[in-house]
Parts: C-alpha cells; sequence; structure tokens
C-alpha cells in the first residue's frame, strides 16, 4: 500500500463532525452505486489529533490502518468522492483522518462495495431515508445522485442529532427540498437547549418524528409496506427500535432471500 489519494475539502461541520472531500491522484474514479462505500487508509505514523483518547498499545508506525465510510457524493461526479466524518476518540483511523488538511495525502481504495442501495428498491416505490449523524453519508449520495429524475416518487429524509449544529448538510437538504416538491426533509434534535439561535424545529428522535405522522401530512398520504421502502442508518439502538415500530405495521426487513421494505446500515 501506499499514499494513492490527496485531500481537496476539509470543512467542519461542528466539533467531531467534519465533511472531507478526496481525489484520486493519477488514476480514475471507477464507477459506484449511491449508497455504497470506500476504505480510507492510513499509516500508524499519522499524527492524530489532540482530543483523541490515548492509544494503548500504539499502532506500528509501518502498518496501514483501513476503515469503511459510506461515500456522500454522487455517482455523477468523478473527480472526487466526499465522506461525512465523525470523530471516535478511541479509534484508530479517524482521530489521524481528523489531523489531515487540504493537499495531504491519503490511501483510497480503488474498489468500492455494499449492498445498502436502491437496486432492490421498485422504481415507483416512495422513500424514507432515516438516519442518526453521519448515517446520512448514503443518502446524500442518493439524493444528489437521483431526486432530480425522480419526480414521482416521494420522499422524505428524517435526520437526527443531538444539536442543531450537528445536523450536516442542513443548508442542502433545506434547498433541496425547496427546489424539489417531492423531497420533505425532517430533521429532528434530541438536545436543543441553548442553542445559538435558539432550534424551533422538532425536539426528540427519529422514531418520534415516524410516529408524528409528519410524513402523512407532508405526502398527502401515508407511507405503507404496499408502497414504501424504509432504509435505516447509524445507531443500532435506533435501528433496532424502528425495526420493531416498523414490523407493527407490516413492514418486512430485506434480506437476499426473502425480499422486503426496510433496507439496514448499522454504522458501528
Amino acid at each position: 500500500m501506499d499514499y494513492n489519494a490527496r485531500v481537496v475539502l476539509r470543512h467542519e461541520v461542528a466539533p467531531g463532525l467534519i465533511i472531507l472531500r478526496v481525489a484520486p491522484e493519477g488514476w480514475p474514479l471507477p464507477p459506484f452505486e449511491p449508497g455504497q462505500f470506500a476504505v480510507l487508509g492510513l499509516p500508524g505514523s499519522a499524527p492524530r489529533v489532540a482530543e483523541a483518547d490515548p492509544e494503548n498499545p500504539p499502532a506500528p508506525p509501518h502498518q496501514w490502518i483501513r476503515r469503511a465510510y459510506s461515500i456522500a457524493s454522487s455517482s455523477k461526479q468523478n473527480e472526487y468522492l466526499e465522506f461525512y466524518l465523525a470523530l471516535v476518540r478511541s479509534g484508530a483511523l479517524t482521530p489521524r483522518l481528523f489531523r489531515l488538511h487540504v493537499g495531504d495525502r491519503l490511501w483510497l481504495s480503488p474498489r468500492f462495495s455494499g449492498m445498502f442501495t436502491l437496486r432492490h428498491v421498485p422504481a415507483d416505490a416512495h422513500l424514507v431515508l432515516v438516519a442518526t449523524g453521519t448515517g446520512l453519508a448514503p443518502y446524500m449520495s442518493m439524493l444528489r445522485t437521483h431526486l432530480a429524475e425522480s419526480s414521482q416518487r416521494r420522499t422524505a429524509v428524517i435526520h437526527g442529532a443531538r444539536y442543531p449544529s450537528d445536523l450536516g448538510y442542513r443548508n442542502e437538504l433545506e434547498d433541496m427540498a425547496r427546489r424539489y416538491r417531492h423531497l420533505l426533509y425532517l430533521p429532528v434534535v434530541s438536545r436543543p437547549q441553548g442553542s445559538v439561535p435558539p432550534w424551533n424545529g422538532l425536539v426528540g428522535h427519529v422514531q418520534d418524528v415516524w410516529r408524528s405522522g409528519l410524513i402523512a401530512e407532508g405526502w398527502g398520504f401515508a407511507p405503507s409496506p404496499q408502497h414504501t421502502h424504509v432504509f435505516l442508518c447509524g445507531n443500532p439502538a435506533m435501528i433496532d427500535e424502528m425495526v420493531k415500530l416498523l414490523a407493527g405495521e407490516g413492514y418486512r426487513e430485506h434480506r437476499k432471500d426473502v425480499p422486503g421494505q426496510v433496507h439496514l446500515e448499522r454504522y458501528w
């Protein structure tokens, strides 16, 4: 392994949250499906941010550390890949990725993988995309790639975060919702107290938004397993609770051998 890519953008969304764009050096990005992931890597000798926990034992300096991250950029964009990353203070790689700046080099896998895509969703099915934290990343790729061409499909995005400042891509999603009437964006925060400016939006968790009936209000009809697929990405506890809620309404988890309307991607 060796360095084969470079950081072309680093944007801090909030403390512990960044958007990183990575461009290959001297090789073309292969095609990928929105929802898939790529692998990033840095050697153990790469520095870590000061906020990270002490590494015990320290990573061997010449050993490459690799981790998979969902791609947030459009599959029609072939100059770089975008990643939405949360700092894992005890992690091996994110404390090193957070030390990177524009122009710094890293390793990017030339192959992309993952089944958390729209491949098994009928073209006429409506979508509810539910995420917590950086679980929003694969949905950004789906929306950036397909939203403009899917006007017959209603899409709702429910994004949960602790604080309003943690709602990554909020401005872009609000702009999308204004431009495309078939998109409904429902951000929700669990800790709005003391936010500047004050938070006047939804408070609670994504499960509360699902129960609230806001999707039916926005769409003009309620989501149903007869015509709606639900994607769940992020905190495993959220996913487990949503799966139970959805099962009670007749939704079934999608599996290779048994098709269903619920698609899962646990982030840790």
